[in-house]
């Protein structure tokens, strides 16, 4: 079982930045891949970005290239996603999941946790 929180959420100007956190309970977080989603009310889950298991393959939505980073840090149990250049249409719930595959996926049906969520806001 793993239980995941996240953090970091909030109200930014368009041109900001925001980190958030997803902190996971559990041993075994280092053997999973990671992945951020994000949902407007009314609309689908869609993908962000997500990690591999070590770190050291990521993927990301094309929406987000260039502008979002995904990392973690196995040590603490934490993934992050460091958001630069917000814009408005970022501007959603975003929650953190994980994958007991360990390969970084995409698909939301792969991941088996999932996080409860946090608000970002991005105002024009």
């Amino acid at each position: 079982q793993v239980q995941l929180v996240e953090s970091g959420g909030g109200l930014v100007q368009a041109g900001g930045s925001l980190r958030l956190s997803c902190a996971a309970s559990g041993r075994t977080f280092s053997s999973y891949a990671m992945g951020w989603f994000r949902q407007v009310p009314g609309k689908e889950r869609e993908f962000v970005a997500a990690i591999s298991w070590s770190g050291g393959r990521t993927v990301y939505a094309d929406s987000v290239k260039g502008r979002f980073t995904i990392s973690r840090d196995n040590a603490k149990n934490t993934v992050y996603l460091q958001m630069n250049s917000l814009k408005p249409e970022d501007t959603a719930g975003y929650y953190c999941a994980a994958d007991s595959f360990g390969s970084p996926t995409a698909r939301a049906i792969q991941y088996d946790y999932w996080g409860q969520g946090t608000q970002v806001t991005v105002s024009s």
